[in-house]
């Protein structure tokens, strides 16, 4: 990654920056619960988060009930202790007995069976050919209990599949607990390259920060962009009982409206994004 910055002033941690642009985890749990006691009116109490990254849905998991527990697991290691040192420091004893973190691979690393399990930020896309998704789909739907959900997201729509770098958000600013002041910054969506042959994509996430300057490239995907319909099937190829698809409805102002409902039909828009879920 290449960063441009002033002089004498440190770049504020990209992991603070993701985490204010792209994540939003009690949105994320809150689906989960719901879909969840839709099928099998009762609460869940494990999950699983993989691809975990920083750890920050996991954690707050653990945190919301006493009776909750989560693993998580994520293969780099520094990324996990960052989240070690801001996500998991400010539990509880208690609560950080209920959390299990694990350095590894998604396809290789094995957990008690939970209730739910969660592959989001479109994370499982690393994963390009047919084969290992299914296997991966399979090893999840393995480790879940059998009134279980695997929840997944994915984006898509007629600009998805565009290469273009002008997809700019402005974030709310945040301070840090070691007392950082991070004002209001930009958030640029880059889609650098797309192969309509077999969905190969690239994509960069830059940064934008007033007084501190513009960070390129803070975090570079290769992907594969897979369709809601590859998804069901191999969902169901690996075991799952059904596949649902969930997206939502725009606001006044051309937005997404937040709301996440079941769908078998849906208008060809620019951009949007689903909750995919897996029912066991």
């Amino acid at each position: 990654m290449t960063k441009k910055k002033k002089k004498n002033k440190t770049f504020p941690d990209i992991h603070w920056l993701y985490e204010a642009s792209v994540q939003n985890v009690d949105t994320d749990l809150d689906f989960g619960v719901r879909i969840y006691r839709k099928h099998w009116k009762r609460k869940p109490l494990t999950i699983r988060e993989d691809f975990c990254g920083t750890a920050k849905l996991a954690a707050r998991w653990a945190q919301r009930n006493k009776l909750h527990e989560a693993w998580g697991i994520d293969f780099h290691q520094p990324t996990l202790d960052w989240g070690v040192k801001y996500n998991v420091s400010d539990l509880t004893e208690k609560q950080r007995k209920r959390l299990h973190l694990i350095h590894g691979n998604v396809l290789e690393e094995t957990t008690p069976k939970v209730d739910m399990a969660f592959a989001l930020n479109f994370s499982f896309c690393v994963f390009k050919k047919r084969d290992v998704l299914r296997d991966y789909f399979k090893k999840v739907c393995k480790c879940l209990n059998k009134e279980g959900l695997f929840v997944l997201d994915i984006y898509g729509g007629t600009e998805a599949i565009m290469e273009k770098e002008d997809d700019v958000r402005e974030i709310p600013g945040l301070t840090t607990p070691d007392g950082l002041e991070i004002p209001d910054f930009e958030y640029i969506w880059d889609q650098a390259y797309y192969n309509p042959i077999n969905h190969d994509t690239t994509c960069h996430i830059h940064f934008n920060v007033p007084g501190y300057g513009r960070i390129e490239k803070a975090f570079t995907y290769k992907w594969r962009l897979w369709t809601l319909m590859e998804l069901q099937e191999i969902l169901k190829e690996a075991g799952f009982s059904t596949a649902e698809v969930y997206l939502h409805d725009f606001d006044d102002d051309g937005e997404s409206d937040e709301i996440y409902r079941l769908r078998k039909t849906y208008e060809n828009v620019q951009g949007w994004v689903a909750y995919v879920v897996g029912v066991k």
